[in-house]
């Protein structure tokens, strides 16, 4: 089925997908604006091949990617070729609290890599799974860390990598494994087991590791008219030889910024009782890592529910070249700790707090 056909919506696939889900009218006017952007980019690029032509077009496209795998292929073979291993853990997977492994094995020889996930956990009850193009986005996220900040990203860049999954693993899920943190949680400790591997390679080079955690917080609400409250919060970023890490920021996953507290209070019937930054939070060294951030919000109505999607509540986030570790984060319900992964029904008056990893440090102090 297609959602759109020649530029024009299919009403009865576009009346399919509302119909489930929860608040259809927001999601209409997503895809709308969705749509809309794919139609004007189809007509700028078909003005762009009138203009030129298709063949020249085309062959512009082609040395673009051509020139990128040349200038990732260059990076790698500055590494020294070998083999190392790293491993980390997700923090249960809301049905457990048990550690859950993350292993990779990056291999380098040449002008190409390859990460093994051989060691990985198998795919697990809970909803932590994630799909192989999630695991796949992760690798090319750690691989450009590597590259210089003018490379560009597409086929090219991605061509010397190469990536091995096991079937059924965590990091290879089929179906029925349930996958929605997949992408927004376990993606991070993906990317962060393979940053660790490449700094065996690299060790004065890559910066030290961030929250590592998107923080999902989603509140929801019956009442007169149903609401749902999705935010993802930010924390440290890892220092790096390059100077201390940013403070209350997103950290390789999630494009979303920060939700101001009046668009919050006008919008949901809740309260913001704290929101600022966790000072002293970012591991100690050379240079700090970044701070993370604290969010409290009180409920003001009844039928209310939460649940968190949330990681480094135990293990924080390392530091690099000597640098201390940045603090685990912590979720709180009326000052009382709840699991990293969980869901509650809240009463008026409650406080759901959240208080977001630091980054690690880089370099020994002193």
């Amino acid at each position: 089925m297609r959602l759109v056909h020649g530029g024009e919506y299919v009403d009865d696939v576009l009346d399919l997908l509302l119909a489930n889900v929860r608040t259809p009218a927001l999601r209409r006017g997503d895809l709308r604006a969705q749509i809309a952007a794919n139609n004007i980019a189809g007509e700028r690029v078909s003005e762009l091949v009138e203009r030129r032509g298709k063949d020249v077009i085309m062959a512009a496209f082609d040395e673009v990617i051509s020139y990128t795998e040349k200038r990732t292929r260059e990076a790698i073979r500055d590494l020294p070729d070998g083999e190392h291993s790293a491993e980390d853990f997700l923090e249960g997977d809301g049905t457990t609290d048990e550690d859950i492994p993350v292993r990779a094995t990056v291999r380098i020889e040449g002008d190409s890599m390859t990460v093994d996930f051989a060691g990985t956990s198998g795919d697990v009850r809970g909803n932590v799974n994630c799909p192989l193009p999630v695991t796949r986005s992760a690798c090319y996220f750690a691989l450009r860390v590597l590259l210089p900040k003018d490379v560009p990203a597409n086929a090219g860049t991605y061509a010397p990598l190469q990536i091995k999954a096991p079937e059924g693993s965590l990091v290879n899920a089929k179906k029925p494994s349930a996958v929605v943190a997949g992408n927004v949680e376990t993606s991070n400790r993906i990317a962060d087991t393979v940053l660790a591997a490449l700094s065996r390679f690299a060790p004065d080079e890559l910066p030290a590791q961030g929250q590592g955690t998107m923080n999902n917080v989603i509140i929801g609400g019956s009442g007169a008219w149903g609401w749902t409250y999705y935010e993802t919060i930010g924390g440290g970023q890892g220092a790096s030889p390059h100077g201390p890490g940013p403070s209350g920021v997103h950290v390789g996953m999630s494009n979303t910024l920060n939700t101001p507290v009046e668009a919050f209070e006008m919008e949901y019937p809740m309260r913001v009782m704290r929101y600022e930054l966790v000072y002293g939070s970012g591991g100690e060294g050379e240079h700090r890592g970044g701070d993370g951030i604290v969010r409290s919000i009180q409920i003001l109505e009844e039928g209310v529910s939460l649940s968190l999607l949330t990681d480094r509540r135990r293990h924080g986030p390392r530091g690099a070249s000597g640098g201390e570790p940045g603090a685990v984060g912590e979720n709180l319900l009326n000052e009382e700790g709840l699991p990293a992964k969980t869901s509650r029904e809240l009463e008026v008056g409650d406080v759901v707090t959240v208080k977001t990893p630091g980054g690690g440090g880089y370099g020994k102090t002193g």
